[in-house]
């Protein structure tokens, strides 16, 4: 009976150690770096500016205009004076707060491809992708996309 209980009790410990190991404890600033869209046609610099947490579309697959040979401007804003400004280098993502363990929110962001900005959370689901969720009023109401971390 004592081997078994001893047997039970380092299969217990066995088990904790390993799923405490297996467990990621992320940290405020996991989430800064480059992140690829699912799409793969957009990449975004997710830096921290004045205690929030900010992301920047640095790259675009096809920054040229198709019909005007230009860069690819911002034409679905509903702000007329926005929609003049090229669409690399847009802050689409303003205002997070970390708030626990690989969750950032209080966000909101920006789709440039129909002008609408949405409320927002990211979560870590490992240190090298993102779940982004944007939605209207209550998470219910949204769509969730997964970001790939990526190099400058």
């Amino acid at each position: 009976m004592k081997k078994i209980t001893t047997k039970i009790l380092l299969l217990v410990t066995i088990l904790f150690v390993s799923g405490n190991l297996l467990a990621q404890n992320f940290t405020t600033d996991d989430i800064l770096g480059y992140w690829l869209n699912e799409e793969q046609d957009g990449k975004v610099n997710i830096y921290k500016e004045n205690g929030k947490y900010y992301g920047k579309l640095i790259w675009l697959k096809n920054p040229i205009d198709e019909e005007t040979g230009k860069p690819k401007l911002d034409k679905h804003n509903p702000d007329d004076e926005l929609k003049k400004r090229p669409t690399k280098g847009i802050i689409l993502m303003s205002d997070f707060e970390y708030e626990e363990d690989g969750l950032w929110e209080e966000g909101d962001i920006y789709d440039p491809k129909n002008g609408k900005t949405y409320s927002c959370y990211m979560k870590l689901e490992t240190m090298d992708q993102l779940k982004v969720r944007g939605y209207i009023g209550i998470s219910l109401i949204g769509r969730t996309t997964y970001w790939t971390r990526t190099t400058e």
